[in-house]
């Protein structure tokens, strides 16, 4: 389900996925990201037919977090045909991040 992708590639995902694409901006001494990660596992897997989810260290890549202006972790940017259309900074527990991500499917 995760995904760590280099610059190209990770434009190419995005512009090539036929489903949104949720990106997890994340650090690995991030604790907030920690508590994610099993958030987001659960996500993926209840949502694996409509919705990608991939993982980005911002620490192995920062252009990325530049590019999109990730200023606080975990911060997830949710992309359809390509665009950033959503984000949400912080923890959010699985069933609130679903229905939320319901809304804008």
């Amino acid at each position: 389900m995760a995904v760590k992708k280099q610059f190209s590639s990770f434009q190419e995902l995005l512009a090539n996925s036929q489903i949104p694409v949720l990106v997890d901006f994340y650090a690995t001494w991030c604790g907030p990201c920690q508590m994610m990660a099993p958030i987001l596992e659960q996500v993926g897997m209840q949502m694996k037919n409509r919705l990608q989810v991939v993982k980005i260290d911002t620490d192995k890549y920062p252009g990325l977090a530049s590019q999109y202006q990730i200023h606080a972790l975990p911060t997830l940017v949710l992309f359809k045909n390509g665009q950033p259309v959503d984000r949400i900074e912080g923890v959010m527990l699985a069933p609130q991040l679903i229905e939320h991500l319901q809304t804008l499917l």
